[in-house]
């Protein structure tokens, strides 16, 4: 009882499918983006207002 082994990611025609899918766009502000900045622009006015209380 011997079987042939199956390709655990599926069939090439699959794959092919799946790789020939856009990716949809993304359409929007990049909110983690927006977070860095903002945590960005907190440390240097804190590191602004410390160096001033010196």
């Amino acid at each position: 009882m011997s079987q042939t082994p199956q390709d655990p990611a599926g069939t090439t025609h699959q794959f092919q499918n799946f790789a020939s899918q856009s990716q949809p766009e993304k359409t929007g502000p990049n909110i983690g983006l927006i977070v860095g900045i903002v945590a960005v622009v907190a440390v240097v006015a804190i590191l602004v207002i410390a160096l001033m209380m010196m």
